[in-house]
């Protein structure tokens, strides 16, 4: 899954929320800021006697994540597929495809649908990290709170931010490692071009624990967890500098056109500032696959290394443009029918 996703998402969710009175809980797309405002809200809607339950807040971020996934499952692909050229190709011979070009191609070669590759995985992933980074959240929350002294969050805003920063990494940490298999999966099946070596989640499954052992659905996995830290922080500060900019030059303009728009700018930020660690994880994750030799065999920083030897520092930033421009419909997509799940889901009684 697109990890970065999750805080982008997140910020934008919260600054929404301040806005609306909602809550919001997506895993790859609801992450620690989501999980922020969840609390807010609740503590606002329950005396108001209209909160959403625990369970209807899941559903709904893990819909709302799933339906914006698959809305930019093309653009995640093409990201996909320009990450790893270069792993198996002489670098000299690569195509400068632009994105059209690449688009063109797989209509041609592999069907419209192909743009889908994988997304049953990445839906499949939605509902479980989004609980696992949720409740992990919470719990790291109620232990740090303390620790730093944070009593009331208008009085130390600081230690506030710490507890958000470390207990949102800690839970994306948690909910990453607790969820990686599917999200090499994933990574496996969409990368995928004419020859289809993995035919599915189970047959993908049961072939690389056949062929690589239990351990092969975890290659990669350092450079995921190193890179959940950064994406989160960045965001976070990003998002809520810009936010606090904007509200002290024009307090008057609508605060959730705000959150959209510093969202946006945040996942863009994020997306530049750690995108070399996901394009090495991609790269982690198929190797070996479908029984081919390995290319990196010197850790996560040789591999840094080899690829910047070979193909350059601009190889590090291969897909970088499709990634740039599923972040705002991604943002967007996500917000919206969150908010729209959330309208519907408060109509229904509790029971």
């Amino acid at each position: 899954m697109d990890m970065n996703m999750e805080a982008r998402v997140g910020v934008v969710l919260e600054g929404g929320q301040r806005a609306l009175n909602s809550a919001s809980t997506h895993g790859s797309i609801m992450d620690a800021g989501a999980r922020k405002f969840l609390q807010q809200h609740n503590n606002k809607q329950s005396q108001q006697h209209s909160q959403l339950g625990t369970v209807q807040q899941l559903v709904a971020g893990g819909i709302a994540g799933a339906f914006s996934k698959t809305c930019t499952a093309p653009l995640a692909r093409l990201t996909i597929l320009f990450q790893v050229q270069g792993m198996h190709s002489d670098v000299t011979a690569l195509s400068k495809a632009s994105i059209w070009q690449e688009a063109s191609r797989v209509i041609n070669e592999e069907g419209f649908r192909a743009f889908w590759k994988g997304n049953l995985v990445t839906i499949a992933h939605r509902l479980p990290y989004s609980s696992v980074s949720f409740y992990a959240y919470e719990r790291y929350k109620s232990f740090l709170q303390p620790v730093l002294g944070v009593e009331n969050h208008r009085v130390n805003g600081t230690a506030d931010l710490a507890v958000h920063f470390i207990g949102g990494g800690m839970a994306g940490i948690t909910a990453a490692s607790a969820t990686y298999p599917l999200d090499l999966v994933r990574t496996r099946i969409a990368a995928q071009r004419n020859t289809m070596y993995y035919r599915g989640i189970w047959h993908a499954f049961h072939t690389i624990c056949r062929e690589e052992g239990f351990l092969g659905l975890y290659k990669g996995l350092g450079a995921t967890l190193i890179g959940v830290g950064p994406s989160i922080a960045i965001s976070f500060s990003v998002y809520e500098s810009l936010r606090s900019f904007w509200h002290s030059k024009r307090p008057s303009d609508s605060t959730i056109m705000v959150s959209l728009a510093c969202g946006s700018l945040s996942g863009i930020a994020s997306s530049t500032a750690t995108f070399p660690l996901d394009l090495v994880r991609r790269r982690m994750q198929l190797e070996g696959a479908g029984g081919r030799a390995r290319v990196y065999t010197s850790g996560l920083f040789g591999t840094f290394a080899h690829i910047i030897h070979t193909e350059g520092f601009r190889g590090m930033y291969r897909g970088i443009l499709p990634e740039y421009y599923k972040v705002v419909p991604s943002v967007g997509i996500v917000f919206m029918t969150y908010e729209t799940l959330k309208m519907l889901l408060s109509r229904i009684p509790a029971s």
